[in-house]
């Protein structure tokens, strides 16, 4: 076995590796430098008028969400420029100096078309919008599977707003908006979500929440939107920041609130995992109909400092070194199924049903604490 004809494969593998690369080396010797990077998004310039946002996916459709004379609007600096930064250049990797709030639309695949629109919510501590990493990631993903995306670029508490006001009011218009023009983009109105990533997800829990209350006051004349409701179809919570419930906060839960669905780490990012399960519980407390949460074992919150053997700290849809947690959309997307979202256009949804079947639900936890209540004025009677 050791005459020079018996090569292991280990040896033959290095000598093939060695001659391509040499080979590669004098070929990429001969050929031309490359060409500079193309299509690398742009922010408009800045004009007298209001400014007017850019595609952030090529091919996208870009409506900003108020009239150019909105009361909404800082009108002092409407007509500002959008700065766009990056984390690896030239890439783009976030927005700031958002003053004119915007929506982009991308249909998903016509063939495959469920009617389903997600409009989504990037994180970025409310000082900047991580709209790559968590938005334009996802419009394949969602395009693929029959799903419009629309990537809401929101006003950021870096800029001087209040992100549970205007940031909430901003993802409350965007789906009045996506709703409004639901025939032109082959959407079923009744099956319009969001989906929001860390602060991002903040701006969902609140639509998910306070809609009559914004749709009451739009109900102004002259508002074309005045009639077109603002209640998110489902809501998608990502690792997010706190939700109205943080710190024990009592909110009124709508009767007619909608599913929702969470994910993200535990124990690495167990803050964030804290934020989840307190809405979730509040939810579930209140007997609202098909809410899901899933905490994985492993991850850590995008751009933290990860322990030794944690998964990547990457955001959106990576797969975070094939760890559980970097599966959740797929999870994501069985909920939707489950629900009746990934069905065909028009047809009524599993959720929908349950939700109206569930109006006039009892608070199971109320209940429960009425029998406790009861069984102990029982054993006193008894006792007397």
């Amino acid at each position: 076995m050791n005459s020079p004809q018996f090569l292991s494969v280990r040896t033959v593998a290095r000598t093939l590796l060695g001659v391509v690369t040499i080979s590669s080396h004098l070929l990429a010797a001969d050929l031309p430098p490359l060409p500079a990077r193309q299509d690398i998004p742009m922010a408009g310039p800045e004009t007298d008028g209001p400014y007017a946002p850019r595609t952030i996916v090529p091919g996208g459709v870009v409506v900003p969400l108020y009239p150019t004379d909105s009361p909404m609007l800082n009108l002092e600096r409407v007509h500002e420029a959008e700065v766009y930064g990056s984390y690896s250049p030239p890439s783009l990797g976030y927005v700031v100096n958002i003053h004119n709030p915007s929506i982009e639309f991308h249909a998903g695949n016509g063939s495959l078309n469920t009617g389903a629109a997600i409009i989504v919510a990037a994180g970025g501590g409310h000082n900047v919008l991580n709209i790559v990493g968590e938005g334009a990631d996802v419009v394949g993903y969602f395009a693929s599977r029959g799903i419009s995306t629309i990537l809401l670029r929101n006003r950021l508490r870096k800029d001087g707003y209040e992100p549970k006001t205007d940031g909430v009011y901003d993802m409350q218009q965007a789906i009045k908006l996506v709703r409004a023009y639901a025939d032109e983009w082959n959407i079923d109105p009744e099956k319009i979500g969001v989906l929001g990533f860390s602060a991002g997800a903040e701006l969902c829990a609140g639509a998910g929440l306070f809609y009559e209350d914004f749709d009451v006051a739009q109900n102004q004349a002259g508002n074309p939107l005045k009639d077109v409701s603002s209640r998110p179809d489902f809501i998608g919570l990502i690792y997010p920041g706190p939700s109205p419930f943080f710190n024990g906060g009592e909110v009124a839960i709508p009767r007619d609130a909608p599913p929702a669905f969470f994910a993200g780490p535990a124990w690495g990012d167990w803050i964030h995992a804290l934020w989840s399960t307190e809405y979730f519980t509040a939810l579930l407390n209140d007997g609202v109909p098909n809410v899901e949460i899933h905490l994985y074992a492993r991850g850590v919150h995008p751009g933290d400092r990860g322990k030794a053997g944690q998964a990547p700290a990457t955001a959106g849809i990576t797969s975070r070194d094939g760890v559980a947690f970097g599966r959740w959309q797929e999870r994501y997307i069985d909920w939707l199924d489950d629900l009746g979202f990934m069905a065909k256009p028009g047809v009524i949804t599993r959720a929908a049903l349950d939700v109206a079947a569930n109006l006039e639900r009892d608070n199971p936890l109320e209940v429960m604490r009425e029998r406790r209540a009861e069984r102990e004025r029982a054993a006193a009677a008894k006792a007397d």
